[in-house]
């Protein structure tokens, strides 16, 4: 008997993501769950981020037993995926009133899991566009574009561009050593569509200098072009002087494969048990996350190796030299004169 009830329970649980293969299923699927949040997955089983987000959808299912959730290959029915404008999987689409009112791009399960608590739990439409949100939303945007001396705003990120625009601006800026932060607009729909309007600029990419709206990719190519782009860009620091900077980020930094919570290597693990034992104050450094200067302070410092000890700045070696430094009672001196 227990065991019936745990395989309807699961039975259940599978059910509870509808698969639909038609674009009437889908009209009819709408027109029935009209009264509820209804939240569609446009997905492609050759994408492994679209396979994760459908295992998060099945346990939002558990979670909201009143919200429709529904899986919609996006190339098997492409007159739905065409009517909504889908680009890229995986998208999200919420639905109420068989109106969409909001979109989510992208494998983002905290902000799905956000959108979905937040629409379940209004009427059927969102509040109405009062003064008060939208006043909001503008003072958000304004603290977006000034978030760094160059903001860009675009589809992904610069290391994994999701549109052709969007990789191109991040080539010329790289090209152009332009230090610039970014902002993925697939990440936060009101962004993305609140943006627009603010800087009445349609399409993205979209770059800011000091809070000022520079263009998209077109305008970006003719100031490349003009040989302007580099008067009105900052500048990145040279690598040497990037690595100056890290070096003395605090007293005691250590380069590593890895951080303080996860070391991704025997060598970097056995550091981080050494100086942790000494109850001395350090800093750490993914080397993994950063290529450039995984190379560039193999060259700096020349050591070839990882992980790197500096104190104030100095390089004081690598593992087998802190072992020696520890067994010879020199350690804590050392690192002490980093205090």
């Amino acid at each position: 008997m227990a065991a019936g009830a745990v395989g309807a329970a699961a039975a259940a649980a599978a059910a509870a993501v509808v698969e639909v293969g038609s674009p009437q299923q889908f009209e009819e699927l709408l027109h029935l769950k009209a009264k509820s949040l209804v939240v569609v997955h446009f997905w492609a089983p050759w994408a492994p981020q679209c396979a994760q987000m459908n295992d998060v959808m099945a346990e939002l299912a558990k979670e909201h037993p009143q919200v429709s959730f529904v899986k919609l290959e996006a190339e098997a029915v492409p007159e739905v995926s065409e009517k909504y404008e889908i680009s890229s999987v995986p998208t999200f689409l919420f639905f109420k009133n068989s109106q969409k009112i909001d979109q989510l791009d992208g494998a983002h399960a905290p902000e799905l899991t956000k959108k979905v608590q937040r629409h379940a739990s209004v009427g059927s439409f969102p509040p109405s566009g009062s003064e008060h949100p939208k006043e909001d939303l503008n003072l958000r945007l304004k603290k977006l574009i000034h978030a760094a001396p160059c903001m860009l705003f675009m589809k992904g990120t610069p290391q994994e561009p999701r549109c052709g625009f969007s990789k191109q601006m991040v080539e010329i800026l790289n090209k152009h050593n332009i230090q610039f932060s970014s902002f993925d607009i697939f990440s936060d729909e009101e962004v993305r569509q609140g943006l627009k309007t603010y800087s009445n600029w349609p399409t993205y990419p979209q770059l800011y200098v000091s809070g000022e709206l520079i263009g998209g990719l077109d305008i970006v190519k003719e100031l490349e072009a003009s040989e302007e782009l580099d008067t009105i860009c900052p500048k990145a620091p040279k690598l040497e002087e990037r690595l100056k900077v890290l070096t003395n980020k605090a007293s005691v930094m250590l380069f590593m494969k890895g951080n303080k919570q996860e070391a991704k290597c025997g060598f970097s693990k056995q550091i981080l048990e050494i100086l942790n034992s000494t109850g001395v104050e350090y800093e750490t450094f993914d080397i993994l996350e950063d290529e450039e200067v995984r190379q560039g302070l193999k060259t700096f410092s020349n050591w070839p190796t990882y992980p790197q000890l500096y104190v104030k700045g100095e390089l004081v070696g690598g593992l087998d030299i802190v072992k020696e430094l520890k067994e010879n009672g020199e350690l804590l001196p050392t690192l002490n004169g980093g205090n």
